[in-house]
């Protein structure tokens, strides 16, 4: 696995299928491929399993810990084409049980809250743990110092709890003892991409349909105002979130309103969760 050592918009990351397909890469790479953010490469070993993404709210000692998701980063169905800033995600995640997730939190989180004060940081805010689970065991992938997306449109839905409380005792410090609220329920998200994305892409799309979608969240991300209509204005154009007593049922609703906008080129990915579906 390829990754560019800059900041590379989500993109930086190759998954290469053999030796000389990696060498071709990896001069694409230095080439100039993401500018300067592939000027130096981070060559790592390729891990087996699925990922999920774990999030901690900390003020620096104490930490939260909210609900887990699961995003979709490649293009094409059957996580196949280039990596995009994300397809769509799932909360909760079926395989990060409790046992599980006892694992994640003392073999990465709290070791993780640890090195912050060892090294005397006065880090408030969000950890995001990009993980991945390789026969039961949780890997670190990437660190991140915000939430995710499209995973924040799933799990910001999934806290019962009010969040200012939170945020307040984060920033004052004083987060031992708090406790964060989880819906039972499960959220899914759809994202609606302009074709082409993440390489060329059109915009000023006309969309239509958005007074026609029910029972879920439409989150503006690649849009804008023309007159009286919205046209896309970004590759990610629109993240359809949804509820469900279930990962099925949240997603056949996200699909249901996807289904409902329209604008000439729109894309999505139609096999969300089915991986852990099955």
């Amino acid at each position: 696995m390829l990754k560019a050592d800059g900041l590379a918009a989500g993109k930086g990351v190759l998954i290469l299928n053999s030796l000389a397909e990696a060498k071709e890469s990896l001069n694409a790479l230095l080439g100039g491929q993401f500018g300067e953010a592939s000027a130096r490469v981070v060559i790592e070993e390729f891990l087996t399993g699925v990922e999920l993404s774990v999030f901690a709210l900390t003020d620096g000692k104490d930490y939260v810990l909210l609900p887990e998701a699961k995003d979709y980063k490649r293009i094409g169905e059957g996580d196949t084409g280039l990596n995009t800033g994300g397809m769509g995600a799932v909360s909760p995640v079926p395989f990060a049980d409790e046992a599980f997730m006892q694992k994640v939190e003392e073999r990465i989180v709290k070791p993780t809250m640890l090195g912050i004060r060892e090294e005397k940081m006065r880090y408030t805010g969000f950890v995001f743990f990009g993980l991945i689970n390789v026969k039961g065991d949780p890997f670190v992938i990437e660190y991140n110092c915000r939430m995710g997306d499209p995973e924040t449109e799933v799990v910001m839905p999934r806290i019962a709890s009010d969040v200012l409380p939170l945020f307040k005792a984060a920033a004052t410090h004083n987060l031992a003892g708090m406790q964060l609220e989880k819906d039972t329920r499960a959220a899914s998200t759809v994202m609606l991409v302009a074709g082409g994305y993440p390489e060329d892409y059109s915009k000023g799309n006309v969309i239509s349909g958005l007074k026609d979608v029910t029972n879920s969240l439409v989150f503006h991300a690649g849009t804008k105002q023309v007159n009286d209509d919205i046209v896309t204005n970004g590759g990610r154009v629109l993240a359809i979130t949804s509820y469900g007593e279930n990962i099925h049922d949240a997603l056949s609703t996200s699909y249901e309103n996807a289904a409902r906008i329209n604008w000439t080129d729109k894309y999505y990915r139609r096999d969300l969760g089915r991986d852990l579906l099955s």
